[in-house]
C-alpha cells in the first residue's frame, strides 16, 4: 500500500500556523493530508502503521516555492536559451534549491528574438516544466531601463503584444510596462490585449509621475474587473524600488502610488529580498505597511545564480558578477540577481526580522495567486505534492516536486 506514498514528519508550515510535530501524507503527485501528527493519523487509519512509525526528522517542511520573476541560473539564461536543454539547466538549478513553480523572464530584445524565446518557453510551460512567461519589456522607460538594452526599447505595440502571447500559446503571465509610455492604456491598448490574453500588466522600469502611475493602476483594475476569464484580480509591480524613479517628498514619482494602491488591495508588489537589491529594513517596512497578501518575493535571478563570479550574458548585454553582485559590464546598473528564492526567504527572516510563516507566504501563496493557480503555493490536501525541507538555518535539505524527490 505504501509504494506510492510519501510521508514526511517534522515542523510543518501552514498558511497561518506552524505545526511543531506535523505530518504530510502524499499519494502520487498530490497531498492527501497535512496537519498535526495525531490528527493525520486519526484521519487515515489505513496508513496508521506507516504514519505512526515515521520518526520526527528535525526538519522544517514548507510548500515548494513560487518564483514569478526569474531570468535564469546554473549558467544558463532564459533570454538567451535557444534550446530546451539550455532552459532546463536554469529550471533545474532553481528547482533543486526549492523553487518548484517557476516563471521564466525575458529581457528587452528585438521582436523576432522575443518571439523565438516565447515559443520555446511556452512549449516548456505546456510540458509542465515552467508556470509561464514574464516579458520584462520592451515597452519600458529609457530613463529607468536598468539592465534593459535601450536599443530595443519601443513604444507600446498591441499587435506585438498579441503576437508574443500567441507565441507562448497563451502562457504569458505578466509583462513589465512603463505607465507613462504613450498609448499604454485605453481602448485597444497593450493593457487590454494582455488581460484579454490571460496575462497581467506589471508596472515598472518607469520614470512616471504620480498621475501617470495612478491612471495606469486604475485602468488596469477597470479592465480586470470587466474581464470574466482574467488570470487574477490584481496587476503587479515589477521589483518595487528597482528600475523606477526614487521616492522624494518634492518629486514623488510612482512609488507612493504603487504603495497606496497596493494597500487598498490593488497591485501586488514584487520585492527582490536578496540583501542586495533592497536593504532588508525596507523589505520589513513595506511588509509591515502592506501585509503579506500584497507582497511577493522574487529573485530576478540571471544565469549566475548558483554559479561563481565571472562574465555572463543577459539578453543582448554582457554582465560581470563580483562578490555575488551582477552588474552590466558596460556601466554600473545591477543586472538581475544571483540568489535562489530560498535565499530571499532566509534574508527576510534572519535580516528583515519577518516571521517565518509570513516570509514563506510571500514566496509561495502570493505568487500562486498571481498565477491564478490553486494547485500550488501551500501545503493542503488536494494540492500538488511540492515540498521543501530545510534545516534550522533555512538551508535546503530536500525537495519534492509533484511527489518526486528532486534533491
Amino acid at each position: 500500500m505504501s509504494d506510492n506514498v510519501l510521508v514526511l514528519r517534522g515542523r510543518v508550515i501552514l498558511p497561518d500556523t506552524l505545526c511543531e510535530d506535523g505530518l504530510i501524507l502524499c499519494a502520487g503527485d498530490t497531498i492527501t493530508a497535512v496537519g498535526e501528527r495525531d490528527a493525520v493519523v486519526a484521519q487515515h487509519p489505513e496508513y496508521a502503521d506507516l504514519l505512526s512509525s515515521t520518526p520526527h526528522s528535525g526538519l522544517t517542511y514548507m510548500p515548494g516555492l513560487v518564483d514569478v520573476h526569474c531570468h535564469g541560473g546554473g549558467g544558463e539564461s532564459f533570454p538567451n536559451a535557444s534550446t530546451r536543454e539550455q532552459a532546463m539547466v536554469a529550471i533545474n538549478e532553481h528547482r533543486a534549491h526549492g523553487t518548484t513553480t517557476l516563471v521564466a523572464s525575458t529581457v528587452t530584445a528585438a521582436p523576432d528574438v522575443l518571439v523565438e524565446r516565447a515559443t520555446l518557453l511556452g512549449a516548456l510551460t505546456d510540458e509542465g516544466e515552467l508556470a509561464g512567461i514574464h516579458f520584462e519589456g520592451p515597452f519600458v522607460s529609457h530613463e529607468r531601463k536598468g539592465a534593459q538594452d535601450g536599443t530595443y526599447i519601443i513604444d507600446p505595440d498591441p499587435k506585438l503584444t498579441a503576437r508574443l502571447i500567441e507565441a507562448t500559446n497563451g502562457n504569458t503571465v505578466t509583462m513589465t510596462l512603463a505607465p507613462e509610455k504613450p498609448g499604454m492604456i485605453g481602448e485597444g491598448s497593450v493593457v487590454d490585449v494582455l488581460i484579454e490574453g490571460g496575462a497581467l500588466p506589471s508596472w515598472g522600469h518607469t520614470d512616471a509621475d504620480p498621475a501617470a502611475a495612478k491612471a495606469a493602476l486604475e485602468y488596469s483594475r477597470e479592465v480586470l474587473d470587466r474581464t470574466p476569464c482574467r488570470r487574477s484580480d490584481r496587476a503587479t509591480v515589477t521589483h518595487l524600488f528597482n528600475g523606477m524613479r526614487p521616492l522624494h517628498h518634492r518629486d514623488p514619482g510612482p512609488i507612493a502610488e504603487f504603495l497606496a494602491d497596493s494597500s487598498q488591495g490593488g497591485a501586488v508588489v514584487e520585492m527582490i529580498c536578496d540583501g542586495i537589491h533592497l536593504d532588508p529594513a525596507i523589505v520589513r517596512e513595506v511588509y509591515t505597511i502592506l501585509g503579506r497578501e500584497q507582497c511577493v518575493f522574487v529573485t530576478d535571478a540571471m544565469a549566475a545564480a548558483g554559479m561563481a563570479d565571472g562574465e555572463y550574458q543577459l539578453g543582448p548585454q554582457k554582465v560581470r558578477v563580483e562578490a555575488g553582485v551582477a552588474r552590466l559590464a558596460e556601466g554600473d546598473s545591477i543586472a538581475g540577481g544571483t540568489a535562489h528564492l530560498m535565499d530571499c526567504v532566509r534574508v527576510a527572516v534572519q535580516q528583515a526580522q519577518i516571521p517565518l510563516i509570513d516570509a514563506v507566504y510571500m514566496a509561495t501563496e502570493t505568487g500562486a495567486a498571481i498565477l491564478g493557480d490553486t494547485s500550488v503555493g501551500r501545503l493542503e490536501a488536494g494540492r500538488k505534492a511540492d515540498v521543501v525541507a530545510v534545516d534550522g538555518e533555512l538551508s535546503v535539505v530536500s525537495v519534492w516536486r509533484r511527489g518526486t524527490q528532486v534533491r
